[in-house]
């Protein structure tokens, strides 16, 4: 097991990587404004070299999920290119056309929802006729609880149907407070005895669509440092694919003045080693 450390700054450590797989929410902003340290030190190891492709576990494709950059402050230096949970969920639904499809969660409403699958060879039905289960998130994710939904989750999974989890996170961070996502209704729905398929992060195909996206633009990704806020999805991830990971303590954990206790206990909770641990990113 490596030792845990707690760098000052990404400076510290900057020259070991030539790539960053960085996550967005509760790392470089909480939804209502951006960490602008974290941004800064994004911007300048992109100065001196490297390369930043966000990977975020967003239920939309890039273009929706980055069109809240520019109301935040979030600056385009601060990376070249953006992979989302959403466009690996388009991946995954590529493979099933033709199928029938109930759509599950929605804040926004299914014009909002429909950058998921528009284009796409799908039909849409309720759960008594459907082929597949798209769990997008909560209906209204400010009031419910996901365990309203274990009756209805039931019906699928009694039905034999596959989820396709479009946001694998259990909760994100809206300012200071946590809301419900995706995740954790596929909670209930892996407890219930269903199949559950996760497109996003800690799994393979976000962060293979976030090297592609890197080697689309002539970067050859060796030496990845992952970037993120979240032991069962950053952390895990980073691990699972073999690359060093760094928890920043701005996101779905409030912590105290013993950082480095907490984030150590924190980690052993989850199972989980970083390589790294900072209270917020910054150079």
């Amino acid at each position: 097991m490596t030792q845990l450390r707690f760098p000052e700054g990404l400076s510290a450590i900057a020259g070991d990587y030539d790539s960053i797989l960085c996550d967005v929410w509760g790392v470089i902003h909480n939804g209502r404004a951006i960490f602008a340290e974290a941004c800064e030190a994004l911007v300048k190891f992109r100065a001196q070299g490297g390369h930043v492709c966000l990977i975020t576990n967003a239920p939309v494709p890039k273009a929706q999920a980055i069109r809240y950059f520019e109301p935040l402050g979030v600056p385009n230096a601060a990376f070249d290119d953006c992979v989302t949970s959403g466009d690996a969920t388009r991946a995954e639904l590529k493979l099933r056309s033709g199928q029938s499809v109930w759509r599950l969660g929605g804040d926004e409403g299914w014009e909002h929802d429909r950058f998921l699958y528009e284009g796409l060879d799908l039909k849409f039905d309720d759960s008594a006729h459907a082929d597949l289960l798209l769990c997008i998130g909560l209906r209204d994710m400010y009031n419910d609880q996901p365990e309203e939904y274990r009756d209805e989750l039931k019906e699928g999974v009694d039905r034999g149907l596959t989820m396709i989890c479009a946001n694998p996170d259990k909760q994100v961070r809206v300012g200071g407070k946590l809301y419900w996502c995706a995740g954790a209704l596929a909670d209930i729905y892996e407890d219930l005895g269903g199949t559950v398929v996760y497109p996003g992060k800690p799994h393979a195909g976000i962060y293979r669509l976030a090297l592609e996206r890197l080697n689309a633009l002539g970067h050859t990704p060796s030496r990845v440092l992952c970037i993120g806020d979240s032991p069962a999805t950053d952390i895990r991830g980073a691990t699972r694919q073999g690359y060093d990971s760094l928890y920043v303590g701005t996101g779905l954990k409030e912590h105290g003045p013993d950082f480095q206790s907490e984030v150590t206990d924190l980690l052993a909770d989850y199972g989980e080693n970083a390589t790294y641990a900072m209270s917020g990113l910054r150079w």
